[in-house]
């Protein structure tokens, strides 16, 4: 059995469809950012810090996304979605590894701030000013670098896809994307593999984002 501690459109997302394009069909544990699940005891004994996801397989039980994907990927090879060590891609699969982990820090701070913060204690429009800025400098670096490639490694698309194709549907809530048409050309051929339409179909509706974009207040 494979099961996934999960939350829709979140980062547990990337393991979904990272499953889907090994063939491997988990079943779903849905949790909820606002209903004290994550904190509850019986979860933060699989996930330390109350964070999903965590996959259970193998008879072991994984928590973080980035060390999901690379148990994945390495005992799983034959599918040929990691870059093992001796790949001649191996460093820049790594480094989209955590490049990808970066931009999502950046939105979890802003999911937190624009999302989850609230009276008395109201975001930072400077703070989110920022923050908004240092997302557009991420998309930028892989404007130029899609304008290269369809996929961020040369040889095709692979698990660093997956972890950064999730980020790329939560960073026009906060971003304007018409000037990055590398970018969207690259969302678009992510939309079109089969995989990731069947996760996006067990993903579930999201329940973060109640409007279309959010704008810096007062700027």
């Amino acid at each position: 059995m494979i099961l996934l501690h999960h939350i829709p459109f979140s980062r547990s997302f990337r393991i979904l469809w990272l499953l889907e394009e090994m063939g491997l069909r988990a079943d779903l544990r849905h949790y909820s950012i606002t209903d004290g699940s994550l904190r509850a005891a019986e979860f933060k004994s699989i996930s330390p810090v109350g964070r999903v996801p965590a996959l259970e397989i193998d008879g072991i039980t994984i928590f973080e996304s980035q060390a999901i994907v690379e148990y994945l990927t390495e005992t799983r090879p034959l599918h040929g979605l990691g870059r093992l060590p001796g790949d001649a891609e191996r460093v820049p699969y790594l480094e989209w590894l955590g490049f990808a982990e970066t931009q999502a820090s950046i939105l979890a701070s802003l999911n937190m701030q624009h999302l989850f913060m609230g009276d008395p204690t109201p975001a930072s429009p400077v703070v989110l000013k920022l923050e908004a800025a240092r997302l557009a400098a991420t998309l930028k670096a892989l404007e130029h670098v899609l304008g290269q490639r369809d996929w961020l490694l040369e040889s095709g698309f692979s698990a660093a896809d997956a972890m950064m194709g999730f980020n790329l549907f939560a960073a026009p809530y906060y971003v304007r994307m018409d000037r990055f048409p590398n970018v969207r050309a690259y969302m678009a051929r992510i939309e079109a593999r089969p995989a990731y339409q069947e996760a996006r179909a067990l993903d579930g509706p999201q329940e973060f984002y109640k409007k279309d974009f959010y704008d810096v207040p007062g700027a």
